[in-house]
C-alpha cells in the first residue's frame, strides 16, 4: 500500500508543468514510500490513501485543505502553466473509492453546517472537515451545539463528521463534555 501511494505521486499527468519545490515534494515521497523516513503530511496522505483503496470515500473539506494549512499536506497540485489540477490520491488503483479534497469559503458555520449534513447523507465515507486553524471552529459553534452533539439524541440523524483542529488551543475552543464524547466516536463503515 505505501508503494501504491507512493506510485501515485510518481505518476504526473504527461506534460504536467509543478512548482519545482513540489517536484523535490513528490520525489521525497517517493523516496519515503520506499525507503522509510515518512513524515507527517504523507502519513496522512497514506491513510487516506490506503481507504480509499478499501473502497471508503474520502472527503477532506476546510479552508486550504488541498495544501495544507501549514504546507504539510499538497494533496492537489496545480500545474504552473496551465493551471490544470492533479490530485494524485485519486489514481492509486482503478477500483478505488473516491478521494475528494476541497478548498472552502471562509464561513466555518455554513462550511461545516454543509459537511455534516454530507456526512448524514453518506455515513459509510469518511467526510473531514479541517478549520484552518483550530480556534476557527468558534464561528461554527451553533453546528456544533445544535446538531453534531445533540442530533441524534434529538432526530435519531447520525453523524460521522470528523473535525480536524489543528494548534486548537483548548482554552479557546469551547467543547462541552457532551461534544466531546461525540467526538471520540470512531469511524466504521456500515455492514449491511
Amino acid at each position: 500500500m505505501v508503494e501504491a501511494v507512493g506510485n501515485a505521486h510518481a505518476n504526473l499527468p504527461e506534460g504536467f508543468v509543478v512548482h519545482p519545490k513540489l517536484a523535490q515534494l513528490l520525489q521525497k515521497r517517493v523516496e519515503m514510500s520506499r525507503e522509510g523516513g515518512i513524515d507527517w503530511g504523507f502519513g496522512e496522505l497514506m491513510a487516506f490513501g490506503s481507504l480509499v483503496v478499501e473502497g471508503v470515500n474520502v472527503r477532506l473539506v476546510g479552508q486550504d485543505s488541498q495544501r495544507g494549512t501549514f504546507v504539510q499536506r499538497h494533496a492537489t497540485f496545480f500545474d504552473r502553466e496551465t493551471g490544470q489540477v492533479w490530485t494524485p490520491l485519486k489514481f492509486i488503483s482503478e477500483q478505488q473509492a473516491r478521494f475528494e479534497v476541497y478548498n472552502s469559503l471562509l464561513s466555518e458555520y455554513a462550511a461545516l453546517g454543509f459537511e455534516y449534513g454530507y456526512s448524514v447523507e453518506e455515513p459509510d465515507s469518511l467526510t473531514l472537515w479541517e478549520a484552518q486553524f483550530g480556534d476557527f471552529v468558534n464561528g461554527a459553534q451553533t453546528i456544533l451545539d445544535e446538531f453534531i452533539s445533540s442530533a441524534e439524541q434529538k432526530w435519531g440523524q447520525r453523524s460521522s463528521v470528523v473535525l480536524l483542529l489543528p494548534t486548537a488551543m483548548r482554552a479557546r475552543v469551547q467543547i462541552t463534555p457532551q461534544q466531546e464524547s461525540s467526538a471520540s466516536c470512531s469511524f466504521v463503515p456500515r455492514t449491511t
